[in-house]
C-alpha cells in the first residue's frame, strides 16, 4: 500500500505454517465491563485478512472499546499514526522494534530511521513509543545487539522528550532491558508488552511502577513463568493484550489472533486470580487509560492526513 494514505489494505501478510487453521474464531460471550488491547498489529493481514475496521466492529460488539496499533519499523509506524489519525478507536504506538534496528544499522539507515520515529512521535493520537527493546533470541552478534542498544536508548529518549508512553519488547533480554532502564532513567509509563518474565522479575517492575501486560501466552500450558507472575504483580499494574494476529489464546491456539478475542485471556487471567471477570476488567481499563489517557482526548481528522505531513 500506499505510504501516504490508510486505506484499510495491509502492510504486512503473515507467513504460514503448514496446516494451520486460518479461520477466525466465533465471538466469545462479550464482557461485562469493556477493556482494551494494549497491543495489536491490524496491519498485518492473517487468515481471511478482516481490515482494520472489521476488527475493531468485532472488538466493540464484545466490549473491547479501543486498541493501541503498534508499529515495528518506519512504514508500519507512518500507517499506524495515519490510521489512529482517522480512526476513533485507534490510537499509535511508534518505533523500531529491536531486530529491525539490527537490519536498519546494517544499511546503514538506522539514524535516519530513529529521527522519522521522533517525527511521527509527536503526530496526533500517537500515545506511546513501541515496540522497542532488546531481542537476543533473533539476533546474535555483537554488532546487531550493539544497534538494539543504540536504537532502544535513542527511544527512551523519544518517549521522555514527548511525554509518551513505552512498550517495551524484550525476548531473552530482561537483565539488559532492566539494566538500561535503571541507567538511563525508564519514562513516567513504561510497559513491559506481551510480558515474558518470571515473578521476581515483576516484582523488580511491580518496585519501579512499570506496567505488566499479559497476552495469549498466559493460557498456554507451559507459561506457569506468567502465571505466577500475574499472581504477584500489584493490579493497578495489569495490562491486557493480544499481540494480534500473533499468540491466539487457549483453547484457540494456531488459529488468527484478534483484538475481539481479548474476552477469552482476560477470564483466564480473572480464572487465575480467584477473582471477578468485572472487577479485573475495570481495573485493567483504568489502568489502560492512565498509561495513554481516554481515546477521545485528542480529536480524529475527519478525511485522510498523508502521513507524511500529519502536524
Amino acid at each position: 500500500m500506499s505510504n501516504e494514505e490508510p486505506t484499510g489494505d495491509f502492510v504486512r501478510v503473515r507467513e504460514q505454517t503448514a496446516g494451520r487453521d486460518l479461520n477466525y474464531p466465533p465471538l466469545p460471550e462479550p464482557l461485562p465491563v469493556g477493556v482494551y488491547d494494549n497491543h495489536t498489529h491490524l496491519e498485518i493481514a492473517d487468515g481471511e485478512g478482516l481490515d482494520y475496521r472489521e476488527h475493531l466492529d468485532r472488538a466493540a460488539s464484545v466490549g473491547v472499546l479501543g486498541v493501541i496499533q503498534v508499529g515495528g519499523d518506519i512504514e508500519t509506524s507512518r500507517w499506524s499514526a495515519a490510521t489512529a489519525a482517522i480512526e476513533p478507536r485507534m490510537l499509535a504506538a511508534v518505533a523500531i522494534h529491536p531486530n529491525e534496528a539490527a537490519e536498519y544499522a546494517l544499511r546503514g539507515g538506522l539514524d535516519e530511521a530513529i529521527a522519522e520515529i521522533d517525527r511521527l512521535a509527536g503526530q496526533p493520537r500517537v500515545v506511546a513509543v513501541g515496540e522497542t527493546g532488546l531481542d537476543w533470541f533473533r539476533t546474535e552478534s555483537a554488532e546487531g545487539r550493539a544497534a538494539q542498544q543504540r536504537s532502544f536508548e535513542a527511544h527512551i529518549d523519544i518517549a521522555k522528550r514527548h511525554g509518551l508512553a513505552l512498550q517495551i519488547h524484550d525476548r531473552d533480554a530482561h537483565a539488559a532491558v532492566i539494566e538500561t532502564l535503571l541507567r538511563v532513567g525508564a519514562p513516567e509509563r513504561t510497559v513491559f508488552h506481551c510480558y515474558s518474565g518470571d515473578a521476581e522479575m515483576a516484582r523488580v517492575c511491580a518496585d519501579n511502577g512499570w506496567y505488566l501486560s499479559f497476552a495469549g501466552n498466559v493460557t498456554f500450558k507451559n507459561a506457569e513463568n506468567l502465571r505466577e507472575s500475574l499472581a504477584v504483580a500489584p493490579r493497578e499494574l495489569v495490562l491486557v493484550e493480544t499481540d494480534a494476529p500473533f499468540l491466539t489464546p487457549t483453547p484457540l491456539r494456531g488459529r488468527p489472533n484478534a483484538p475481539y478475542l481479548i474476552p477469552h485471556t482476560l477470564r483466564a487471567m480473572a480464572g487465575y486470580l480467584d477473582t471477578d471477570v468485572s472487577v479485573l476488567a475495570a481495573q485493567i481499563g483504568s489502568n489502560t487509560e492512565q498509561v495513554y489517557g481516554r481515546w477521545d482526548a485528542e480529536p480524529v481528522a475527519s478525511t485522510v492526513v498523508p502521513s507524511g505531513g500529519l502536524a
